[in-house]
């Protein structure tokens, strides 16, 4: 068996870049940027007023100075006169500022009756106005690689920027494995249960930026499990699920070693997974997770996450863990290093007393893994321990 970091290492070293495409800004959010882009303009491109009110120039203003008004200046609608002493401009928000002022005074400490304005409250020391290139100008860069949000996609439409270049997302196939799975919707017989795995996975994989292809469940048998594996030979990952171990129906070490894969490692020191597989066919990267449900989810929290942020040209890590503090007596942990399904609130974490890798509705429940390290000592309510959010 190797360590939770060894496997981790090793995946990486499995892992490839894809390559660069270009998409549509508006299919742009949740992608990672590839490329450097840069401004195409100044934002804003004028001098702007950030209020309602009138334009001056900032020397006039003063308490019950009066001012003729000679035009009005809207979003998208400038003045185009250029203003003199003891003049001004009715002026709105968004609107550029007219040639000649260099201060907005806003409506509200203004009186007005016809075309001349009095200043009646003192205006204070700020000119009211967003200076050209304030928030960015030409040329100025969003470097990559950078996983964009929401935020990041306006400030690209506001450079003017309609195509971006991104990575393409990895392409993940899932293979169930098993006489035993039905998919859902069907009818189990018996001694069947349903492939909740594959689902939770797909969903999983897909949140952290991959694109998702459920394969249809190979049975206990070579020929099943060779056709599974021919229709996944144009993705960058094929991910198994189950037949992993040595039992003798478990049969994707014969079978994957049977058509070229090269074993990077097989068994990490690790609760629940210890059944972990990984290796080459070919170009393609193949990760075999343990059957049990939650040592699946678990896997791919601790394995796929960071191997699909290499595919995607991230920085490849594990998430920052955090701390809380324990609530209650722990045991001891035995020489593996254990992943406990918790709750963390408040900066405090429970673990649930139910660590069964089977229990679908205990890692449902929880939000956080609790990690024990291999022969850690008993823990007593109150010791402050690391957890990664889930």
């Amino acid at each position: 068996m190797i360590s939770v970091s060894e496997a981790r290492a090793a995946l990486f070293q499995l892992s490839s870049v894809t390559e660069v495409e270009q998409v549509p800004l508006a299919q742009a959010n949740g992608r990672v940027l590839a490329q450097p882009v840069s401004a195409t303009r100044d934002q804003p491109p004028f001098s702007a007023s950030a209020m309602d009110g009138y334009a001056l120039k900032r020397h006039e203003v003063e308490l019950h100075a009066m001012f003729q008004v000679i035009g009005e200046a809207a979003a998208g609608h400038r003045f185009d006169g250029t203003l003199k002493a003891g003049q001004a401009v009715r002026i709105f928000t968004g609107a550029p500022v007219p040639d000649g002022a260099d201060f907005v005074v806003i409506q509200e400490d203004v009186g007005r009756k016809k075309d001349l304005i009095t200043i009646l409250n003192h205006p204070g020391d700020s000119d009211n106005i967003r200076p050209r290139g304030g928030d960015f100008s030409i040329g100025q860069t969003v470097n990559a690689p950078r996983l964009l949000r929401a935020s990041d996609v306006a400030l690209l439409a506001a450079m003017n920027i309609p195509v971006v270049p991104v990575f393409r997302r990895p392409v993940v196939a899932l293979i169930s494995t098993g006489d035993e799975l039905v998919m859902p919707g069907g009818t189990p017989g018996p001694d069947q249960i349903i492939a909740s795995n594959t689902f939770g996975l797909k969903a999983m994989l897909e949140e952290f930026g991959a694109e998702v292809r459920i394969l249809p469940i190979a049975k206990d048998n070579e020929p099943s499990l060779k056709m599974a594996f021919s229709l996944a030979r144009d993705v960058d990952l094929v991910v198994t699920i189950g037949g992993a171990s040595v039992g003798d129906h478990d049969l994707v070490a014969k079978v994957s070693a049977d058509l070229g894969m090269e074993r990077s490692f097989y068994k990490v020191a690790m609760r629940p997974g210890k059944p972990l597989m990984a290796g080459r066919m070919g170009k393609t990267a193949m990760v075999g997770l343990p059957g049990n449900p939650v040592s699946a989810m678990v896997c791919g929290h601790i394995f796929l996450r960071p191997m699909i942020q290499s595919m995607l040209g991230l920085q490849p890590g594990v998430e920052p863990l955090q701390t809380a503090t324990l609530t209650h007596e722990l045991a001891a942990n035995g020489p593996r290093e254990h992943y406990m399904r918790a709750t963390v609130a408040a900066g405090k974490v429970t673990v649930s007393p139910a660590q069964d890798s089977s229990l679908l509705t205990v890692l449902a429940d929880a939000n956080a893994l609790l990690i024990l390290p291999p022969n850690a000592p008993a823990q007593r309510p109150g010791e402050t321990l690391q957890y990664l959010p889930i």
